[in-house]
């Protein structure tokens, strides 16, 4: 199947789309303060509106050691923004009558059969089985490794559950014979669900997720530059942290995107440059569409940026006050309590290495951060989202 190239996103003024032009400009002058500083070594970031870019600049370098200017079109490790991409992955599976969310996990992958849960007593059985949506909205009772000292973190560490070096279906198995650490179901905690939907996806369409999400949504939705490897022609692109954190905390080990990995992470192995993302995004804006191409229908992007925790717990201080969880998103249920603007309804994620977006369907606008600063997401994540709403009129 031939694929016409694909329309450009259109371009417009900010004040044309409700932004004000000082304010906006005022975004860019505060990231080249943050540049100047010594803190970001560079970043990209683009603001969309009404189906339009108003803003998609770069500053800085894309590389501190070579001190090559950041380019717009710079790729970005961009870890746990992977996490929407895939779960659009298993919303598609689901619109083609492939699987039920409430399918137990072990239905497609025996490994995940029969678990035990870690208590402060021992071990005891699961009460109920993990279902997909459970995957899908972190509440199947994984973890992650790295947000914790619990037995079963450390046991993630013991196994090196991280490892790019296992396929997807050795991570699957690995993890699949470590306990639980909550009773499935019961509460929201980050964890490595998301991998396990990678493998899930593999099981279901016969491919490898790489090549699934090549096929079924990088190249429709024109998607050139994303995937869980940056060939050698790509390399000059590639955008790097600094060598020593610059507010002397530990050194973040990020991923090495030359070199072709076994495991094809779903919760975190893509790659991808900043105008590829927002051409995700604009095809969530539009439920599902862009220029022509549908990959999901419309109630479908609705459920999924929908809070699917109702009154669960949450675990840990990832998710924000005023929100919820939906299946791959971080939703918001409240105007306020949260520290940072945003409407009711609007869903966002970001990636470890300090890459950002969020998508606010009320004021529809849209905005992506991407930099490579993992010690200091923390500060650029809201620094941004304060900066976008300023700017609006």
């Amino acid at each position: 199947m031939s694929h016409t190239p694909h329309p450009a996103l259109p371009h417009a003024q900010p004040a044309d789309v409700g932004l004000c032009p000082q304010r906006t400009q005022r975004l860019m002058d505060v990231l080249r303060r943050e540049v100047a500083s010594g803190r970001l070594p560079g970043a990209v970031a683009l603001v969309a509106r009404h189906g339009q870019v108003a803003l998609f600049d770069s500053v800085g370098v894309q590389d501190p050691a070579s001190g090559t200017p950041m380019r717009s079109d710079s790729i970005f490790r961009i870890y746990s923004m992977t996490k929407p991409v895939v779960s659009v992955a298993v919303m598609m599976l689901m619109e083609r009558g492939q699987l039920l969310l409430s399918d137990p996990v072990s239905q497609y992958l025996p490994e995940y059969n029969n678990q035990a849960v870690q208590s402060a007593q021992g071990l005891v059985p699961a009460q109920q089985p993990a279902t997909v949506q459970d995957l899908l909205r972190h509440t199947a009772g994984l973890t992650y490794e790295f947000l914790g000292d619990s037995p079963v973190q450390r046991q993630y560490g013991e196994v090196k559950i991280a490892s790019r070096d296992r396929t997807n279906a050795e991570f699957s198995q690995a993890l699949g014979a470590i306990p639980l650490q909550f009773q499935p179901g019961s509460t929201w905690a980050y964890s490595r669900a998301t991998d396990v939907l990678g493998r899930l996806v593999e099981v279901i369409s016969g491919q490898r997720l790489g090549q699934f999400l090549q096929q079924e949504i990088f190249a429709p939705l024109g998607m050139v530059d994303t995937g869980f490897v940056v060939p050698p022609e790509q390399h000059h692109r590639l955008a790097e942290p600094f060598a020593k954190d610059p507010d002397g905390g530990v050194l973040m080990k990020v991923l090495d995107p030359k070199q072709t990995p076994a495991m094809e992470a779903g919760g975190g192995g893509l790659m991808s440059t900043t105008l590829d993302y927002a051409r995700f995004l604009q095809f969530l804006r539009n439920k599902g569409e862009l220029h022509g191409v549908r990959l999901l229908g419309p109630h479908t992007v609705d459920f999924m940026t929908a809070d699917h925790l109702g009154d669960i717990p949450v675990n840990g201080t990832l998710l924000p006050p005023g929100h919820g969880f939906g299946l791959g998103f971080a939703v918001r249920t409240a105007p306020g309590i949260a520290t940072v603007p945003g409407s009711m309804g609007l869903y966002y994620w970001g990636g470890i290495a300090g890459t950002t977006f969020f998508v606010d369907p009320a004021l529809d606008l849209y905005a992506i951060l991407m930099i490579q600063a993992p010690n200091q997401r923390d500060y650029y994540r809201p620094l941004f989202r304060d900066l976008v709403y300023a700017a609006l009129l």
